[in-house]
């Protein structure tokens, strides 16, 4: 029979009130335990979410915690790990399993030594270009160059590392995007090397005049077809990235002007694909220089070294 029936209407009423009720402070208590849910714990559901798109999902869920908390990852991991998480939070979770690169939802990467701004008008530093750091660091060894320049400079990335090595050199950062210019720009100020890096809009070494002492360049040399990750291919500049059909078109532009820019005794420091040593490296023979193949940590043909 029906409930009115046995008990009356008013009977029935309450019963449903005090199911509605009891409903209710159930989803409340969820929501209290959400609200005060520590970071360790959500970390751990975040990291296995993101395993889905990420090939380093504790890192990347670390670092968004980190920058929810506005701490940095190291504070995060020693001591903040039992802090409630932040509500903005999940808006950068949901941005990351997007595909967006961690660096431009942080606004920053860490390159060589130093913290460099980055946005999507600017291709996001890796830890591979770091190698033509170190080779140059091996060239100028005992006799620091007092002149850098670096072609293709976007971030400022390569020109800046360099500049923070050597505290008596001077740079220029050459780039086609006045947007990019802009990025490179405001890092110089951030890192206090304004007064000794200047930035100019260019067609890579067209109309320069050197010499320098040491040439810098990681230019775009990725084929056109080459199916590279969503991250990359969906997010940073294009114009960054592809070198026409054997990725070699803009190795075919710089090789000719750079021997009446690099001084003697100079060195230029090309970046290339790990599969590019031998036909990029031709190019630069042509016009003259002696070539050397710098291998990355991971033991992969990473850049050339030039020397007259």
């Amino acid at each position: 029979e029906p409930v009115e029936a046995l008990f009356g209407a008013d009977a029935a009423a309450k019963r449903a009130s005090t199911g509605s009720a009891r409903t209710a402070l159930l989803k409340s208590r969820v929501d209290q335990m959400q609200a005060v849910a520590s970071a360790r714990t959500i970390l751990s559901t975040a990291t296995q979410t993101l395993a889905a798109i990420s090939d380093t999902p504790r890192l990347d869920a670390e670092l968004l915690m980190a920058h929810a908390l506005g701490v940095e990852r190291d504070t995060l991991l020693l001591t903040r790990l039992d802090d409630p998480v932040p509500t903005r939070f999940d808006a950068l979770l949901a941005r990351r399993l997007a595909h967006e690169p961690i660096a431009y939802i942080t606004g920053y990467r860490d390159f060589w030594t130093i913290r460099l701004a980055v946005t999507p008008d600017v291709l996001i530093p890796r830890p591979d270009s770091e190698t033509l750091i170190e080779a140059a660091l091996d060239h100028f060894r005992g006799c620091p160059p007092a002149t850098i320049l670096d072609l293709g400079t976007g971030s400022g990335a390569l020109l800046l590392a360099a500049l923070s090595e050597w505290p008596d050199a001077q740079g220029t950062g050459v780039d086609a995007s006045d947007a990019a210019l802009a990025v490179a720009r405001g890092n110089a100020e951030r890192l206090a090397l304004f007064e000794r890096a200047a930035f100019a809009n260019g067609d890579w070494a067209a109309g320069l005049s050197g010499p320098y002492d040491l040439i810098l360049c990681n230019p775009p040399y990725v084929e056109v077809d080459n199916d590279l990750p969503q991250q990359v291919a969906g997010f940073e500049p294009a114009s960054a990235l592809f070198a026409g059909a054997d990725g070699l078109d803009d190795y075919r532009r710089i090789a000719p002007q750079l021997p009446a820019l690099l001084a003697p005794h100079g060195c230029a420091v090309i970046e290339i694909g790990h599969l590019q040593a031998a036909s990029a490296g031709a190019l630069f023979r042509a016009e003259g220089f002696t070539v050397h193949v710098r291998q990355d940590l991971g033991g992969r043909d990473r850049c050339l070294i030039l020397t007259k």
